[in-house]
């Protein structure tokens, strides 16, 4: 969506999630002069000649996403006021590469009430290297360097399948990008860019959650809209621990036939483990025969969703980025909160797996993520109800 504001005129996004992060991105581009005309599955973005560069700032600190806006307008204005954005409480996100990039095209940025304001009179290409893959930074360096005079080469580049196919609706606009899904991506800046028709790649992470779902409750669910190999890992992670996994074209059959085994776990970026799927890593150690440690290698913060396992009478010790976790054969419920969007649905998860009734609270963050979980689970004959609405 925020890549639509390197181009004037229509663009129009296909298989879009129905999560409350896309009306959220709505807000912040119709605050920048866009219409937005959300449809099902469907949005299209109308970008007006002139672009406003100060998003707003309420809209932007409600969540992290809201930062893919600064490439484009710093690439499409000259200029962006971005606010440091709000979002999940999984540890430090700082911008430091974001703005480090963009200095490196030519920008000056500086962190200014609360903004980061980044500013230029011309971009050029440059040679970049990332000291982590970060996503948000591969983002806003690609949509700014779409734009730039000459070549940029990103080194050390995030290769997730998001990055892939951002790249793809890029190209389709006239960009001239290659080496997507590599560590090293080439961009040959153009002068203008034209609005396009792209079909959104399918999500991984929610494709994943229901992976795990299957196996934490000897379940047996067919997951279409995904390519397996964006799942690789994962996958082949539930079936060491005695899952059956099938896959297909275009999605994937898991079928949990027992109590499964316990795995290692370690995060890591793409091809490695997602720290998005690392809540149900825990989730399904917590009740598999033996013992896991999970490693967290992105996010320092993220084992907080280890103390509402302890809740739920898990068997699970944090030590630095480890926790090592006992399975027990079965949680106990209780009331648990949410701190972040894949601890809300791990929680819930566990949730089906505990005696008695569990009770999730802050359930607007599963929301952000995840279109219809409570619908989609009770079709799958899950005994969950929403309580309140958000």
């Amino acid at each position: 969506m925020a890549a639509a504001l390197l181009a004037e005129g229509t663009t129009t996004l296909t298989n879009c999630p129905q999560i409350l992060d896309v009306p959220l991105m709505q807000k912040v581009l119709e605050g920048l002069g866009c219409e937005v005309e959300l449809e099902g599955s469907t949005v299209r973005i109308t970008t007006p000649a002139e672009v406003k560069s100060d998003a707003d700032f309420d809209a932007v600190r409600q969540f992290r996403a809201s930062v893919a806006v600064l490439g484009p307008l710093t690439a499409r204005c000259g200029r962006a006021v971005v606010a440091l954005p709000g979002g999940d409480a999984i540890g430090s996100r700082p911008l430091d590469m974001h703005q480090s990039g963009l200095e490196k095209l030519g920008a000056t940025t500086r962190i200014k009430h609360g903004c980061v304001v980044a500013e230029a009179e011309e971009l050029v290409g440059a040679k970049i290297k990332l000291d982590f893959p970060s996503v948000g930074a591969t983002e806003n360096i690609l949509a700014a360097a779409v734009l730039a005079k000459g070549v940029t080469t990103l080194d050390n580049a995030a290769r997730e399948p998001e990055i892939t196919d951002l790249c793809e609706m890029l190209n389709s606009m006239g960009a001239k990008i290659s080496g997507a899904g590599s560590s090293t991506i080439t961009i040959e800046g153009v002068e203008k860019l034209e609005p396009t028709q792209h079909e959104v790649v399918g999500d991984r992470i929610v494709a994943g959650t229901w992976a795990y779902a299957a196996a934490m409750t000897q379940g047996d669910i067919t997951v279409g809209g995904i390519a397996p190999r964006h799942l690789h890992l994962a996958l082949e992670k539930i079936k060491s621990a005695g899952v059956e996994v099938e896959t297909f074209a275009n999605g994937f059959r898991v079928r949990g036939t027992g109590r499964p085994g316990a795995v290692d776990y370690q995060t890591l970026p793409f091809p490695g483990f997602p720290t998005d799927l690392q809540p149900m890593a825990i989730g399904i150690s917590t009740i598999a025969e033996g013992v896991s440690i999970i490693t967290e290698n992105v996010f320092e913060s993220r084992f907080r969703f280890v103390d509402e396992l302890l809740r739920l009478g898990a068997d699970a010790r944090v030590d630095g980025h480890h926790v090592v976790v006992r399975g027990i054969d079965r949680l106990s419920s209780t009331d648990v909160w949410s701190s972040d969007i894949r601890a809300g649905a791990g929680l819930v998860l566990a949730g089906l797996v505990a005696d008695g009734t569990t009770t999730v609270h802050d359930v607007f963050h599963i929301d952000r993520g995840y279109p219809n979980f409570v619908e989609n689970l009770r079709n799958l004959g899950a005994g969950v109800e929403r309580v309140s609405v958000p």
